[in-house]
């Protein structure tokens, strides 16, 4: 008897951690992401999103800066998850390397710049606290960053390319079929 009522408790408790996980994150993540997300789209429309997205398309024409600078602005402005959305003013066949480009940009910031994933920080302070012993955390910070530059832009390429391949495939087998 004592079995099932340990096996009862312990699949109501999963439920009560899945309800308490929920409202943390409607309380917390949310609202957060809702006054970003507005915040943002107030911005571009203050500013007039014929400008922002003609600068952007300007900045994205050139493969360093669409695959450095623009992740590196959006996860410095933005932060981790709304980083993502400065997806939107690449074009189609850019997007996933933007977005490979992006999201390993948001760990080599966080030596220098912590808020912008600070879910993530925990990890770095612990390496950090291993470098600490025998070297300078802003030297580890700096290194951080820019290997982290040097990484999203080869993944920017990369994943360009295969993009670029996949598609062209894609509409071989398209034409093939039709």
């Amino acid at each position: 008897m004592d079995f099932l009522v340990m096996l009862s408790a312990g699949f109501i408790g999963m439920f009560q951690a899945g309800a308490n996980t929920f409202v943390g994150l409607a309380t917390g993540i949310v609202p957060l992401l809702i006054s970003l997300i507005l915040t943002v789209n107030a911005l571009i429309k203050l500013i007039n999103e014929e400008r922002v997205f003609r600068f952007m398309q300007k900045c994205t024409r050139f493969f360093v800066l669409r695959y450095t600078l623009i992740p590196f602005l959006a996860v410095f402005f933005l932060t981790n998850p709304m980083c993502y959305t400065f997806g939107r003013f690449l074009k189609e066949e850019h997007k996933a390397s933007y977005y490979d480009s992006t999201v390993s940009m948001v760990h080599p910031i966080l030596g220098l710049f912590p808020h912008a994933n600070s879910a993530e920080l925990f990890v770095y302070l612990g390496v950090a606290q291993g470098f600490a012993q025998v070297g300078n955390q802003s030297e580890l910070a700096i290194r951080y960053l820019l290997a982290g530059f040097i990484i999203i832009l080869i993944r920017g390429f990369v994943t360009e390319k295969i993009n670029y391949f996949l598609s062209k495939r894609n509409d071989a087998k398209q034409t093939v079929s039709a």
